[in-house]
This record gives structure tokens, C-alpha cells and sequence, in this order.
């Protein structure tokens, strides 16, 4: 069974909405694991379904270097984005991950991705299910 890691801060909205359509699509055929860089987003996933969670920096480091996949906003390998809550170990250890990152780009930061086009939540992630995830449905 694949080990997908969801990764979220602050409130855990991304990530809750997330891990709701990954269990809409994907039921019970993936374990997902939410990593919140505080224990609120990480209730919120937990709510969403998300199988394990856990929060802070030290959770996030030892996590990310086991999981297949990672799933998270851009916000999450810019080391002190979401006001300060991702430190540049929690960055540098996602980004060195060997997972699979699959990063949504919305962003508070002071960043703009050229040639994107900005598009709502919902449309993001459903583009993330149908386009990003196909590996997950053949198995």
C-alpha cells in the first residue's frame, strides 16, 4: 500500500480538503499520513481521515525519508514560509526526501510561479487526483 504524507500548517484547510478527495477517489486503497507543522492542522487532517498524523519539526524530518509520496502546498520546501511555521529543517528535509512531491501552488509567500495560471482549491486538487495520481489507480 502506497504511504502518502500530506503536509500542511497553520489552520490545515489545504490539507484537509486534500485528504478528502484523496479518500473520495481512493478510499481506503492508500495510507495517508498527515504531518502538520502544528497540532491544529494536524487535528484538522485527522478529521479529514487522514489514517496517522503528527506535528512539529521533528515529526515532519523523520516522516518525509520513509513516505512515497508527499503532498503539500509550495509553501512547504521554502524554508520559514507559512509565517515562519516551516523552518528550514522541515524545507530541507522534504525537499532531500526521496518521495515523490506533488506540490500545490498556492502560496502567501511573496512568490509567483510564472506561467501559472491562479485557479481556486477545489480545481487544484481535483487536477492533482486526475492528473498527478494515475500510478494509484492502476494498483
Amino acid at each position: 500500500m502506497k504511504q502518502i504524507c500530506i503536509i500542511d500548517g497553520q489552520g490545515g484547510g489545504i490539507g484537509s480538503a486534500t485528504i478528502k478527495k484523496l479518500r473520495e477517489h481512493f478510499e481506503e486503497s492508500i495510507d495517508i499520513i498527515a504531518l502538520g507543522t502544528n497540532a491544529i492542522a494536524t487535528a484538522q487532517m485527522l478529521k479529514a481521515k487522514a489514517n496517522r498524523g503528527a506535528s512539529g519539526e521533528n515529526a515532519i524530518v523523520q516522516t518525509v525519508q520513509k513516505m512515497d509520496m508527499i503532498i503539500g502546498p509550495i509553501g512547504i520546501i521554502m524554508a520559514n514560509s507559512m509565517m515562519g511555521e516551516v523552518t528550514p529543517a522541515i524545507a530541507a528535509a522534504i525537499a532531500s526526501s526521496p518521495a515523490k512531491k506533488i506540490l500545490i501552488p498556492l502560496s502567501q509567500e511573496n512568490i509567483e510561479i510564472a506561467g501559472l495560471t491562479p485557479q481556486p482549491l477545489p480545481h487544484l486538487i481535483e487536477e492533482l487526483v486526475q492528473e498527478h495520481l494515475q500510478e494509484l489507480r492502476t494498483k
